[in-house]
C-alpha cells in the first residue's frame, strides 16, 4: 500500500497527556480510532509518539497526511502542584520581593489559628528588588539601574537558576523597563527562559500579576522543551503541518504561543472535556448540562448553561484546603470555570487520622499506579476498588494495554484499609468507590452554590476513563435524573478537542473614566490588541476568515472588582463610549438589581479575542422514549452487591452491538475498549441516534415528573 505524502484535512488527530494515562483519538471523516497509553512522565512525547504511530497504522495512514495535530497536557498542571518546576527568580521592583507571601493580606478561613498559606513558588534568596519605579499613568519615577542588573546576570547563572520572571510595579502601563531587562538578561546570561507580565498578564493586581508570571516562569522550561522535542520528532517521523496546543480557556492556539506562555495550558485537558460536553448537549438539546470528567489523576466538575460553559479570567491553583477559595495561588488567564479535587482511578485511599477512609487527593499516578497493574504499586486505589469489585474487564483495561490483576488489588486493599477498619475486603473497596463518590457530588453542590445553580436542574454528561463507573451513582446523590456517556468517552477530552475554535485572547489594563476619556488612546490600544490576536491566530489559519470580540472590565468608581460589557466592533468615537456606558448600566443592574447613575463609570481592562471561521455546529441528535426491545448480553460478571453483601452475576452488553431500538435495565455492566459503563438498579439505558449511551433514574424521573403535575394541578 502506498501511503501519500500530502497532508489531508480530513485527517485529524487529538492528544491528551494526563497524569496516568495519555489518550489519542484520530479521525478521518466519520471514522475514529483511539488509544489509551501509560503516560511516560519523565518523556510524555514518548508516549504520544507511540500513541499516534499505533492509530495511523490502524487507519493505514502515515504521518505526512495529518492534517490536523491538536496537543493538550497537564505538564504544567502537575509540575505546579507537585513543585516539580524549574528552579525559578523573581525580579521585582525593590521593595516588593515578598509581595509573593504577603498575597492580599486576608485570610480564606479568618478563625483558623492553625491556617497555612500556600508555599510561593519562589523562595525568598531567589526573589531580587529592581531599583526603578513607574507610576500607575505609566509615567517613570525612576529610572532602570542597568548595572544592578547586569551583576544580576552573573548571580543567577552563578546560583544555576534555570528559569525568571519579571513582574515590575504598573509595567502593565509602562513595559519598556521589564523589556528592557530582558534585552540584558539574553546579552549576560543567554541560558535562561524569561517571562515577563507584561506579556504574559498585562493587567493591574501585582500579586495576581506577579503569581501568574511566576507560574509561567516556573512550567516553562519543562513545558516547552517536552513541545520542541515532540514537535522535532514528529517531523522526522514526516509531520508537515505544525502542531496546535489546546488552551485553558477552551481554544485551539499556536505551538509558539506554547513555548512562549505554558501558563494558558494549565487547564487545557479539563478544558478539551468541557468543550466535549459543550457539544454532546447541543447534540441532545440539554440547555443545562453538569460534565464530569473523571481519569486516573483527577475529577472535573463544570457547569454549562444554555450549551455555554462557565469561563472566568482566573482560577486557583494547589489549594492548601481544596474546598476553600483563597487556599491556593492565583492564575489570570482566560478559563473555562471548573472544580478539580483529586478524585481518579489513580487516587490513593487509606485510613486517616480519625480512622476514616480517605481517598486522594495524592494519586499513585501512571508508575508505580495502582497495585493492580503489577507494576510496584503497593497501596490501595480506586482503580484496585474496581478491581476486586468485579466493575472492571481486568484483560479489556485500558484498550488491554494494563492487564490488571484483581488478586494484588485485595491484597492491598486487605491490608491497608479492611484489617485496620475491621472491615472484609470488598466492604472496604466499596467504601473506597462511595467515599470517592460523596467528594465529588460534595464539590458539584459546593461549585453549584459558588454560581447560585442547582445541580439537580441539569444533564450528567459523563467522560473520561472512570466517570463511567461512577457517573450514574453521582447522579443518584445530585438528584440528577438522566446520564449521558458519549460514544469514546474513555478519550473524551481529546475528542473535545477536535471541536475547538483556533481562537486567542489578549486582555491590557489602561485605566479610564467614561466622563472625559481618551478617545484616540482607546483607538490605539484596541488596535494594538486586534493586530496582536491576529498575529497568534494567523499563524494557524492564514486563509481563515476572522472574527472578533471585544469587552470592557468595568466598574463603578471607589469599587473593588469590575464586571464584563460586551464592546460592539466599530471605531471608538464619543458615540461609542456613551453606548459603553449605557450597556455598562444595565449589566450592572441586571447582576445587582440596580445601577448608580450619581457614581462616576470607569473602564479598567479591555479584550479583543479572534476567532477563525465557525465553530462547528453539531449534528442533532435524537434520544428515543417508550417501548424497546430487550438488549442481547454478551455474557455476565461477579460483582459484589454491597446492600446484600454478597456476590450476584449480572449481565454485560457490548456498547458497539447496542441500537438505538434497544433497551437494558440495571444492574448492568456496559463495556468497551477504553471504559466501562456501571448500569444501577433503578436505572435504565439506551443508545441515542449519534451512538451516546443515555441512563435514566426510573424512580427519579418518575417522581419529578408527579412532582410536575401536582406543581398543574395547584396551579
Amino acid at each position: 500500500m502506498t501511503i501519500s505524502s500530502t497532508p489531508d484535512a480530513a485527517v485529524r488527530v487529538a492528544v491528551d497527556v494526563g497524569g496516568t494515562f495519555t489518550d489519542i483519538v484520530l479521525e478521518r471523516e466519520r471514522r475514529r480510532w483511539s488509544a489509551k497509553l501509560l503516560t511516560t512522565p519523565d518523556t510524555p512525547e514518548t508516549a504520544v509518539l507511540q500513541g499516534i504511530q499505533e492509530l495511523l497504522d490502524q487507519a493505514g495512514l502515515g504521518w505526512p497526511q495529518i492534517g490536523l495535530l491538536i496537543l493538550g497536557t497537564t505538564l504544567a498542571t502537575n509540575a505546579l502542584i507537585e513543585r516539580k518546576g524549574a528552579r525559578t527568580a523573581l525580579l521585582t521592583t525593590a521593595g516588593f520581593r515578598d509581595l509573593v507571601e504577603i498575597g492580599l493580606e486576608d485570610r480564606f478561613a479568618q478563625y483558623d489559628i492553625f491556617l497555612d498559606k500556600p508555599e510561593p513558588l519562589v523562595p525568598r534568596p531567589w526573589r531580587h528588588g529592581i531599583t526603578e519605579r513607574v507610576d500607575a499613568q505609566g509615567r517613570v519615577l525612576t529610572p532602570l539601574d542597568e548595572a544592578q542588573v547586569i551583576a544580576l546576570a552573573r548571580e543567577l547563572t552563578e546560583a544555576g537558576i534555570e528559569s525568571v520572571a519579571v513582574c515590575l510595579l504598573h509595567s502593565y502601563a509602562h513595559p519598556d523597563h521589564e523589556r528592557r531587562i530582558r534585552e540584558l538578561l539574553r546579552a549576560h546570561a543567554p541560558q535562561l527562559w524569561i517571562s515577563l507580565s507584561s506579556d504574559v498578564c498585562a493587567e493591574i493586581r501585582e500579586y495576581p500579576r506577579l503569581s501568574t508570571v511566576s507560574a509561567n516562569a516556573y512550567v516553562q522550561p519543562q513545558v516547552s522543551g517536552y513541545l520542541r522535542r515532540f514537535n522535532d520528532a514528529a517531523r522526522e517521523r514526516g509531520l508537515r503541518e505544525e502542531p496546535f496546543l489546546m488552551t485553558s480557556g477552551g481554544a485551539i492556539a499556536t505551538l509558539q504561543t506554547g513555548v512562549e506562555e505554558p501558563v494558558r495550558l494549565v487547564e487545557s485537558g479539563p478544558a478539551g472535556g468541557a468543550i466535549l460536553a459543550q457539544h454532546i448537549a447541543q447534540q441532545t438539546g440539554a440547555a443545562r448540562a453538569l460534565s464530569f470528567d473523571m481519569g486516573g489523576t483527577t475529577a472535573k466538575i463544570c457547569y454549562i448553561d444554555d450549551y455555554e460553559p462557565q469561563v472566568s479570567r482566573s482560577f486557583e491553583f494547589g489549594r492548601v484546603h481544596r474546598h476553600l477559595k483563597g487556599s491556593g495561588l492565583p492564575i489570570r488567564i482566560p478559563v473555562i470555570e471548573m472544580v478539580e479535587i483529586g478524585a481518579g482511578g489513580g487516587s490513593i485511599a487509606r485510613i486517616n487520622q480519625l480512622g476514616s477512609i480517605q481517598v486522594g487527593p495524592d494519586s499513585a499516578g501512571s508508575s508505580p499506579g495502582p497495585a493492580a497493574y503489577g507494576n510496584g504499586g503497593e497501596l490501595p486505589t480506586v482503580t484496585d476498588a474496581h478491581a476486586l469489585l468485579g466493575t472492571v474487564t481486568p484483560e479489556r483495561f485500558a484498550v488491554g494495554k494494563v492487564g490488571l490483576r484483581p488478586e494484588l488489588a485485595w491484597n492491598a486493599i486487605q491490608t491497608h484499609l479492611a484489617a485496620p477498619a475491621g472491615l472484609e475486603a470488598p466492604q472496604a473497596a466499596q467504601a473506597i468507590v462511595e467515599v470517592v463518590s460523596e467528594n465529588m457530588a460534595n464539590a458539584a453542590r459546593v461549585h453549584a452554590s459558588e454560581l447560585g445553580k442547582s445541580a439537580d436542574e441539569h444533564v450528567l454528561i459523563a467522560f473520561g476513563g472512570a466517570a463511567p463507573l461512577h457517573a450514574a451513582g453521582l447522579a443518584r446523590k445530585l438528584g440528577i435524573a438522566r446520564v449521558i456517556i458519549p460514544e469514546s468517552a474513555g478519550v473524551g477530552s481529546a475528542v473535545g478537542f477536535l471541536w475547538a475554535p483556533i481562537a486567542y485572547q489578549a486582555v491590557r489594563s489602561f485605566h479610564q473614566r467614561l466622563a472625559g476619556i481618551d478617545h484616540a488612546a482607546v483607538q490605539a490600544l484596541l488596535d494594538d490588541l486586534t493586530a496582536g490576536v491576529d498575529a497568534v491566530v494567523r499563524r494557524a489559519a492564514p486563509d481563515a476568515a476572522l472574527s472578533h470580540k471585544r469587552v470592557v472590565f468595568m466598574r463603578y468608581s471607589g469599587q473593588g472588582h469590575e464586571i464584563a460589557v460586551d464592546l460592539p466592533d466599530g471605531p471608538f468615537d464619543a458615540s461609542a463610549s456613551a453606548r459603553l456606558g449605557e450597556a455598562f448600566a444595565q449589566r450592572y443592574a441586571q447582576l445587582y438589581g440596580r445601577n448608580l447613575p450619581h457614581v462616576a463609570a470607569e473602564a479598567v481592562s479591555w479584550s479583543v479575542a479572534a476567532q477563525a471561521g465557525e465553530r462547528r455546529v453539531p449534528e442533532a441528535d435524537r434520544i428515543a422514549s417508550g417501548p424497546a426491545i430487550a438488549a442481547r448480553q454478551a455474557g455476565t460478571r461477579r460483582l459484589y452487591d454491597f446492600e446484600r453483601d454478597n456476590w450476584t452475576e449480572v449481565p454485560c452488553y457490548e456498547r458497539a452491538a447496542l441500537d438505538a431500538e434497544q433497551k437494558l435495565t440495571g444492574p448492568a455492566l456496559v463495556v468497551e475498549d477504553e471504559t466501562t459503563t456501571f448500569v444501577p438498579a433503578g436505572f435504565e439505558a439506551r443508545r441515542s441516534r449519534l451512538g451516546s449511551l443515555v441512563l435514566d433514574d426510573v424512580g427519579a424521573a418518575a417522581a419529578r415528573q408527579a412532582l410536575s403535575t401536582d406543581k398543574e394541578i395547584a396551579s
